[in-house]
């Protein structure tokens, strides 16, 4: 009977080390409001150097398909 309680503990303590991130993230969400981490991320048409270099390669692209 030890050992079935030895194996309880020991998967106890497994499962809390494996659903900890989403409790934390549960946390996270429930605190700041319906955002877990709060403003990270700019909305609307906010320039990024990211966003303007996907538009020029997706224009390259499409010049390139249209050219056939």
């Amino acid at each position: 009977m030890g050992e079935v309680t030895e194996l309880f503990v020991v998967m106890f303590i497994v499962a809390a080390f494996a659903f900890a991130p989403l409790g934390y993230f549960i946390y996270k969400f429930t605190k700041a409001g319906n955002k877990p981490f709060g403003e990270i991320e700019p909305h609307g048409d906010s320039p990024s150097m990211v966003n303007d270099f996907a538009e020029k390669i997706i224009k390259l692209v499409q010049g390139l398909f249209a050219k056939k």
